[in-house]
This record gives C-alpha cells, structure tokens and sequence, in this order.
C-alpha cells in the first residue's frame, strides 16, 4: 500500500521572495553580529588610542581656528583694511520638485493603503497589531522620504500579496502584482549583505589565522598618527 503523498508547499512568487529575504536577512544579522562583536574587543584594547587621537584632533582644529582669528585681527589693523560688504551669495542644491499631479497620486494611494493595515484595525488581534505596525511604519517612512514608483509597489504589495494581515483586501491591479516591492526589498538587502561581507573588519574576522593579530597592525597605525598630530599640536 502506498503512503499518502503530502500536498507540495505552494511556489507563489511573493512566498518565495520574502523566504528568500528572510534568509538573508539571517545571513546579514549573524555577520554584523560578529563583526560589531570583534570591533568592540578591538576598541576595548585600544582606548587609550583612541581617546588621545581624539584630543589631538580637537586641539588641532582648536589651533586652526585660532590662527585664522589672529590672521584676522591682524588684517583688521592695517590702514587698508576694509570691511566686507555685501550680501554672501550661498549656493543651494536645488532639489527638482514634485509635480501636484504626483503628490496628489502619492497622497492618494497613501492613504488608501492606509485605511486598511491601520493598526487600530487590529488592537483587538494581538498576533496581527505587531505586523500592521511595522506595515505602516515601512507605509509613513515610503511616503515621506520614497518616489512614487517606491508607494505604488509598496502599495501593490499590501493590496495584492496573500494574507498579508489574514484580511480580505480586494486586489488591485493599477500599481502592479506586489512582487515589485519585495523585488526591491531583496535587491537591497543583497547589496547590505555585499557592504557587511566586504567590509574590513569582516574580512580581518574571516581570513586572518589569528584575526586578533591585527590588533597589532591598528596599534601601529595609531602611533604613527599621534606621533604626527602631537608635531602639528605642538606649540612653541
């Protein structure tokens, strides 16, 4: 007699996408857990180092500005001296602005994606409250500081993603199937998984026999840079 065959987990795209998202969000949790772990036995044996680099620094900019100051005053004694006049011209970065016809379609699916994953929904489901908060942090923070291609996919992601709170939330095909935003969610998490793995405490922390040896390799780099602030530093 054969054994029953187990129903196959479903292949929906936007299930596999977040496992996928999931996963590496693990991945870069633990790296940045042993990475910050390792930094911190690092800066503990450093400390002395590190506080008189800082001192050095500060008193360096401290010289600097008084310098400036004195080169200043003695300007302001010269017979020739004159005051500047005038109005200083400050360049700004002129950022593009959003057309109305865009703020209003932002404001629109805003608010609409808002009215249903609102945590007031669902202060009654325990299990849910935690998830419709996050939702609507993600939905405020996408709003304020995204483009509008970031709403509508997040929009779409909301609206057209299973299950999303166990609500019924009727589909909507105007801002597309709701992969694209986790499609975004998984192409950004990869390049911060890049970022961690390529970063040179990491890497010290993989590669080194003894990743504390470079310990030693950090002392001598911190010596020759206050044996140079201390002769920038140092007064007559």
């Amino acid at each position: 007699m054969s054994e029953p065959q187990l129903p196959s987990p479903p292949n929906d795209p936007a299930i596999l996408l977040q496992e996928e998202i999931n996963k590496i969000q693990q991945e870069l949790t633990g790296i940045n857990e042993k990475t910050t772990a390792f930094e911190n036995i690092l800066r503990s044996k450093l400390e002395d180092e590190l506080i008189e680099e800082q001192e050095l620094i500060i008193l360096y900019k401290q010289q600097k500005k008084a310098k400036k100051e004195k080169r200043l005053a003695q300007k302001r004694r010269g017979k020739n001296y004159k005051e500047p006049t005038g109005i200083k011209t400050v360049h700004k970065t002129s950022v593009p602005e959003k057309s109305p016809k865009e703020q209003e379609q932002k404001k629109r699916l805003y608010r609409e994606a808002m009215l249903q994953v609102h945590p007031d929904k669902f202060s009654m489901q325990s299990d849910k409250l935690d998830m419709a908060t996050q939702i609507t942090t993600k939905l405020i923070e996408i709003y304020r500081s995204g483009d509008l291609a970031s709403l509508e996919a997040y929009h779409a992601h909301i609206f057209n993603t299973p299950n999303l709170l166990g609500t019924n939330i009727t589909p909507k095909a105007e801002t597309g199937s709701g992969l694209a935003y986790l499609q975004m969610e998984l192409k950004n998490i990869k390049e911060e998984l890049d970022l961690a793995k390529n970063k040179y405490t990491y890497k010290v922390l993989m590669e080194y026999d003894n990743p504390m040896s470079f310990l030693d390799e950090l002392k001598a780099y911190y010596k020759d840079r206050i044996k140079k602030l201390r002769k920038r530093t140092r007064t007559k």
